[in-house]
């Protein structure tokens, strides 16, 4: 990576992290609430399940999904996000939800970070974008900051455009058990 991509990447992280969400990523998202969640099919890295390669939208059909959308494998704010899923893991199990992360990354980087990380669930690559753009979650050339809960029927129950890493995936957690409840 030369300099000028190195500070420009730099330069777009800090203001995902730094910069109000709300104003950085304001767009008319696609994904309603209420609403079936965009198909995908990716490839990806789970290393519970390491000879499978692709992952798709019906493959968690009968369980809650927390379907993240993240800029960058490594990135500070990408692994404080990536971890605080991973630290509430067993609670997202006993739930019957699983959690998806997506990112530009490709299958190795992922591979890659969920070792260094300690990750214990499935990333995803999305190198053209083309799902990113599908749930509104892309701004060229990272995956922005997104969040979508999705019930076992594939409907879209919850959002969240533009999250702060710091405390997401307890949100996300209560989120779910208030969704939950609503769903019984």
């Amino acid at each position: 990576m030369k300099r000028s991509e190195f500070i420009k990447s730099i330069i777009l992280l800090s203001s995902i992290l730094f910069i109000n969400p709300l104003i950085s990523f304001a767009s008319i998202n696609s994904v309603r609430i209420g609403g079936k969640a965009p198909f995908f099919l990716l490839n990806g890295y789970n290393k519970n399940n390491t000879k499978k390669k692709q992952w798709s939208l019906d493959y968690f059909s009968k369980k809650w999904l927390i379907l993240y959308f993240y800029p960058k494998d490594f990135s500070s704010g990408c692994t404080l996000e990536a971890k605080n899923f991973q630290d509430n893991l067993s609670e997202f199990n006993k739930l019957n939800a699983s959690i998806v992360g997506i990112s530009a990354d490709n299958e190795e980087d992922h591979e890659s970070f969920c070792t260094s990380a300690k990750l214990g669930y499935t990333l995803l690559s999305d190198t053209n974008a083309e799902i990113s753009k599908l749930y509104d979650s892309w701004l060229d050339p990272y995956s922005k900051r997104n969040t979508f809960l999705i019930n076992p029927e594939g409907i879209v129950v919850y959002k969240w455009i533009g999250v702060r890493p710091l405390g997401h995936a307890q949100e996300v957690l209560e989120e779910l058990i208030k969704q939950q409840k609503l769903y019984a």
